[in-house]
């Protein structure tokens, strides 16, 4: 492992012209991407059908393919997990990455090709840790193991060629051989789905590695570092693992968490950003402490931007990179190497730098909250407060809910301010039926709930009535169109309302 370790390093650094390269000349990068995915993709049958064969420039391409949210590409995935082959790509689809659901499903299934893992993922994976040696040349980050808490995946009961799991499983089970050295735990381990037993595992079986990184949602993180340590008795996480220099982050937002970490950690090591999604890996920090991440624009993603005001629109239009302003709110829409077409991915992103280009995760298009994972949006919402109230014979007349964040002691939890019309016989069973139909509902926050272990029972208030009005009125907003928001990921609004009452 010792002598391995230099030689991969040594390698990660002869990557850096490559990244200069594309780096330094994005729209050339970008235009060559789209180039390829249009013409590997001419006779597939989505090819076919926007005849992708007389599509030469960027232009023609927006003009010819339409944007397309989940539910207009689910038909065709639904078919490809049935078996079917060259509808969305020219090479086997085998793989699909399990993520959050759409307002009308559960869970959606991001196709993954071969060319998405290689040219996209494992490229962008390679591309991050070189720009970490960049800034870091003396770190023994390969001298020992990173530990990655990932997902799980499953055999897809529809046809036995195709699997599914979360993004992080379907990684870890495509890794290359030389991944598995560097890393912890076990691949049985890592995939397993049950999350009381894996923490256990998880805990048992990395306590005696030399880890240096982490990977892994802070929430579940967190878990594990609490368990570590009532098992070996240790103060700080410095103290089981003396070489971590490096946690790696992303898909919530990690401010609530980094005094948590500190602390829990007991010395400062290095934290790194990155926006990788089950569609694609996007874009990573390259600079140490700075704000926004490097835009990756040679990784199999042709992006363009929506400003957030043409949602909705029947014609909605988007900008290329050399139309972006710095702080302004665009939808992220992409086309991909694993069959995704112009697809809305529902972030909302601003550029911090565009020279070269760098961006950060502003939000989603909709109301949602995302403090732990659980991407919990409207439609779940009003769909589960609907269900509760039907069960237990109420009548809401609005609400809000907002995050209650980890602390010390506490797990997180959704804290939710209720107006009744009639209230419930029994607030604690509306409580509990609230919190069943949400599991019902979305996947990523039935996983999160599972035994409280990251997230607690939702935390209910039955405000008086009127108190909604009061507060819009008080910020000169009653009536109209103006509505109280249904969700929000931090507790401004929140905390206004519950000083009302």
């Amino acid at each position: 492992m010792k002598l391995l370790s230099p030689a991969i390093s040594s390698l990660a650094r002869m990557r850096l012209w490559r990244i200069e390269a594309w780096k330094n000349n994005p729209l050339d990068a970008q235009r060559e991407v789209l180039q390829d995915l249009v013409t590997s993709a001419q006779y597939t049958e989505f090819g076919r059908k926007y005849d992708f064969s007389r599509l030469f420039n960027v232009k023609a391409f927006k003009e010819a393919v339409p944007i397309h949210e989940y539910d207009d590409i689910k038909p065709y995935i639904e078919r490809i997990m049935q078996g079917e082959q060259n509808i969305l790509w020219n090479t086997p689809i085998y793989w699909f990455a399990k993520s959050s659901g759409t307002t009308s499903d559960k869970s959606k299934f991001i196709p993954i090709s071969e060319e998405s893992l290689q040219d996209g993922h494992y490229k962008a994976s390679k591309d991050v840790l070189s720009l970490y040696y960049q800034f870091n040349p003396d770190s023994n980050l390969l001298t020992g193991k990173g530990l990655v808490i990932g997902g799980s995946h499953n055999i897809n009961p529809m046809n036995n060629d195709a699997q599914y799991g979360d993004l992080s499983a379907v990684l870890l089970q495509n890794s290359p051989f030389w991944g598995h050295w560097l890393r912890t735990p076990d691949l049985s381990i890592a995939l397993m789905d049950e999350w009381e037993s894996k923490i256990e595992k998880l805990a048992e079986n990395t306590i005696r590695e030399n880890v240096t990184s982490i990977s892994g949602v802070p929430t579940w993180t967190l878990v594990l570092f609490k368990r570590i340590l009532e098992m070996t008795g240790k103060k700080t996480m410095s103290e089981v693992w003396p070489s971590l220099e490096l946690y790696m982050h992303g898909g919530v937002s990690f401010t609530p968490y980094r005094e948590q970490f500190r602390r829990i950690i007991g010395k400062d090591i290095n934290y790194l950003e990155m926006y990788n999604a089950s569609e694609g890996f996007f874009a990573a920090q390259d600079q140490p402490g700075q704000e926004g991440m490097l835009l990756f624009t040679d990784h199999g993603i042709f992006m363009e931007f929506m400003p957030v005001s043409e949602y909705g629109k029947r014609k909605p239009q988007t900008v290329g990179l050399q139309d972006v302003e710095l702080g302004r709110n665009y939808a992220l829409v992409i086309s991909t190497n694993g069959g995704l077409w112009r697809y809305l991915v529902g972030d909302t992103v601003q550029f911090t730098s565009l020279r070269p280009y760098r961006v950060k995760v502003s939000g989603r298009l909709k109301h949602y909250i995302n403090a732990f994972g659980e991407e919990v949006i409207v439609d779940n919402t009003d769909k589960a407060i609907a269900m509760a109230a039907e069960k237990t014979g109420t009548v809401v007349n609005d609400y809000t809910a907002a995050p209650v964040y980890f602390s010390d002691n506490a797990n997180g939890a959704h804290e939710w301010l209720i107006e009744f019309e009639q209230e419930p016989a029994d607030l604690e069973v509306f409580t509990c039926e609230l919190d069943t139909a949400l599991k019902n509902i979305n996947s990523d926050y039935e996983a999160k709930r599972y035994k409280s272990i990251a997230l607690g029972q939702p935390v209910v208030h039955s405000l008086r009535k009127g108190i909604f009005s009061e507060w819009l009125q008080s910020r000169g907003k009653l009536g109209g169109q103006h509505k109280v928001p249904r969700l929000s990921n931090d507790r401004k609004y929140l905390e206004e309302i519950l000083q009302l009452q």
